[in-house]
């Protein structure tokens, strides 16, 4: 890498920054000349006084020459230092060498924020699919050991086995598509009872294998919203219920409000301390701690997907009551 610019480059640098200077400085002595020669004025003591003039303007230009030089060199150097910090500029000798000079410290510190909350993505990314990784193992080895012994009896249990394997899968899709600033939404008006009866469907053979009772009342609403996230929604929720109710009990969904959806288990609950944590990203809370496959990511990404769907969503919840999650689907057209 060269260490400084040539002389004929810094010159030429410096007749393109002035060339408009040097114009106006030829043109207003030509035009003095002119005049003076009009006017019959002696032109000795003409010629005497412009050429005194140029001995100065000479030796101004000289002097700026060697300043511009000067800066320049400094800032050739800092080419590569600039790109981590701006400190080492030269300092500004007008305001609009300072405007420019603040203009580079605002970009400077714009990526830095940038650079920071990328990494700090990356990080939480990570954690998430080391994570993620470690859950995934769970039912695949515990699918080798039925294999082993694969007889009649243990269809359902391998099933259910497949079935984690698939909810992981979606939730780490899931997790990517919400997490980007590209959305894929299509809003349109569904029936709220065939969107829940989905998500209910698709966990009918886990309510049965958990010995869990549904109770879902009529629903009658219509709602403007993208059937898929809103799906993907409930899928999450009634799966954290199914998770953290016991074998006996019992998880209902029903119509409080307009449009607001609830679904409500006899869970273990929630303790008051973690509530107002809980759609925090990576937050598990006691349960979490108590269920040490728990990532904190299925509420977080409810919430983060509701929001971008205009939606809103909360929960109440008492220990070893149960626990109640809200959706608010109602949205403005437009």
């Amino acid at each position: 890498m060269r260490q400084s610019e040539s002389f004929f480059q810094v010159l030429t640098g410096y007749i393109c920054c002035k060339w408009k200077a040097a114009l106006l400085y030829c043109f207003i002595v030509g035009f003095f000349f002119i005049i003076c020669f009009l006017y019959n004025v002696l032109m000795e003591p003409i010629q005497y006084a412009g050429i005194m003039c140029s001995i100065v303007l000479g030796i101004a230009v000289i002097a700026d020459f060697i300043r511009y030089r000067q800066k320049r060199q400094q800032l050739f150097w800092m080419r590569e230092k600039i790109k981590n910090e701006v400190s080492g500029l030269p300092e500004p000798k007008e305001a609009l060498e300072q405007q420019y000079q603040d203009l580079l410290s605002i970009l400077q510190e714009e990526k830095q924020r940038v650079t920071s909350m990328m990494d700090g993505r990356y990080s939480e990314m990570m954690h998430y699919y080391t994570l993620w990784v470690h859950q995934i193992k769970t039912p695949i080895a515990a699918m080798r050991l039925l294999l082993q012994v694969s007889q009649e009896e243990q269809k359902s249990e391998m099933e259910q086995e497949l079935f984690k394997i698939e909810q992981y899968v979606e939730m780490v899709l899931g997790y990517l598509r919400a997490s980007s600033s590209v959305t894929d939404f299509i809003f349109q008006s569904y029936d709220l009872a065939v969107l829940v009866k989905q998500a209910v469907k698709k966990y009918a053979s886990v309510f049965i294998h958990s010995n869990i009772q549904l109770s879902m009342e009529e629903i009658h609403e219509i709602v403007l919203t993208d059937e898929k996230w809103i799906v993907f929604v409930i899928e999450q929720i009634l799966s954290n219920a199914l998770k953290y109710t016991k074998s006996g009990g019992k998880i209902h969904i029903y119509m409080e409000q307009h449009q607001i959806l609830v679904i409500e288990d006899s869970g273990i609950g929630i303790q008051e301390e973690d509530l107002p944590r809980v759609f925090e990203e990576g937050y598990t809370g006691y349960n979490g701690h108590m269920d040490k496959k728990s990532t904190g990511i299925g509420l977080y990404l409810c919430r983060t997907i509701m929001e971008k769907l205009g939606h809103r969503i909360w929960i109440t919840s008492k220990v070893d009551k149960g626990t109640k999650v809200m959706l608010d689907l109602t949205r403005k057209k437009g």
